[in-house]
């Protein structure tokens, strides 16, 4: 028969202890069971613990010991005082016969052997303590042996990790994530983005053909084997691309106004900005002009536009991949004077009937005459008033 005997998973660098007891019970109802055995695993790790026995154990058992760190087991025989030989043996290699240490390994140390009980102690068990471990007992009648199976469960730890990266659009990058563990770690990648779905590779290398500005950003690379919680580390992957200019719209300004002409771009790195106008470059401390810019947007601006300020502007964006232009038109707005504001009052249209001094019905000619005088003499007083 086999049985596993699992362990509680165990926390930060505490001492921890496996006893692997072998026993014959002594009260009088076992008395009468006359070759009963049994084994007994028991494992401790700080605040936590777990134990199982097992009777008649022919078979092997086996213990799982979920290591978050190194630490170390006890192993333990209990006896009669009908054995006359014992020892404990990892696989087929003797670790201590009786008293007598068969092995070289430091960490294992002999604890006891009594009349009812025989223990070894293994300090800071590492997976290559993972294998059988037997209790060989001669009695009078005949050896017995009972066995345990110790398996080493490892917490999983990303060994290796692809370092940031910067690189142009369009060309492949390949991350990689190694994880170690036992049992061996599952390994995905994640995009962290707003626009991202799901999981964009469940392998410990991911292969992006032909990157794309949307595909920068962050990717988290996450290893998990249920032993511990998930171990996560993240690559930062910038996608450089020439600038774009998104935005450069004309406007129109009175002379003697406050005037701004806007450019925004987009680009990775970030783009430079310069003005021209007539194929001349317009430099920072021009008498009346002064230009701003920001990592994404440049401003050209006026503090008092005169008429030869007037005309097409360019707006150049550049970085290390490369340039883009936009031409932009600063014109002129003119401001409503009372000569338009009188023509634009008599171009007015009304319909027939309504306005000041319209008569609803009109008998003769005199009438129509009268009418229209009416309606012209307040435009004739606003005339006089702009005039002054």
């Amino acid at each position: 028969n086999h049985s596993v005997l699992r362990g509680f998973q165990t926390q930060g660098h505490s001492a921890s202890v496996l006893r692997l007891q072998f026993c014959k019970a002594s009260d009088a109802e076992t008395q009468a069971k006359a070759n009963r055995r049994c084994l007994c695993v028991h494992w401790e790790q700080g605040a936590q613990s777990s134990q199982s026995c097992q009777e008649d154990p022919d078979g092997i058992s086996f213990f799982v010991v979920p290591l978050t760190y190194p630490s170390g087991p006890l192993s333990r025989c209990t006896i009669d005082n009908r054995v006359t030989r014992v020892a404990w043996l990892n696989r087929s290699t003797i670790l201590y016969a009786g008293n007598d240490k068969w092995c070289l390994d430091p960490r294992v140390v002999l604890l006891s052997n009594t009349q009812t009980q025989y223990s070894i102690e293994i300090q800071n068990v590492d997976v290559y303590d993972e294998g059988p471990y037997t209790c060989s007992v001669q009695t009078d009648n005949h050896p017995k042996t009972s066995r345990v199976h110790l398996i080493v469960q490892v917490s999983p730890k990303i060994v290796e990790i692809s370092s940031d990266i910067s690189i142009n659009e369009g060309n492949n990058i390949s991350l990689t994530c190694i994880a170690t563990g036992r049992p061996e770690p599952t390994v995905t990648w994640r995009h962290i983005s707003p626009k991202a779905v799901g999981f964009v590779s469940e392998d410990e290398y991911l292969e992006i053909q032909g990157i794309t500005r949307e595909q920068s950003g962050y990717y988290e690379c996450s290893a998990s084997n249920d032993v511990a919680a998930p171990v996560v580390r993240r690559v930062k992957v910038t996608v450089n691309y020439p600038p774009y200019i998104s935005e450069a719209k004309g406007t129109g300004v009175p002379v003697g106004q406050k005037g701004t002409l806007q450019c925004e771009a987009s680009a990775v790195p970030s783009a430079e900005f310069q003005w021209y106008k007539d194929d001349k470059r317009l430099v920072e401390g021009k008498k009346g002009v002064k230009v701003e810019n920001r990592p994404f947007l440049s401003k050209l601006i006026f503090f008092n536009v005169s008429e030869h300020d007037y005309g097409n502007y360019t707006c150049v964006a550049s970085n290390k991949l490369g340039h883009t232009n936009a031409s932009i038109t600063l014109f002129e707005l003119s401001e409503p004077t009372s000569s338009s504001l009188l023509q634009e009052v008599k171009t007015t249209t009304l319909p027939p009937g309504k306005g000041p001094g319209a008569v609803s019905e009109v008998s003769n000619g005199t009438s129509s005459r009268r009418a229209g005088c009416l309606w012209l003499l307040p435009l004739l007083v606003l005339h006089l008033l702009l005039k002054f």
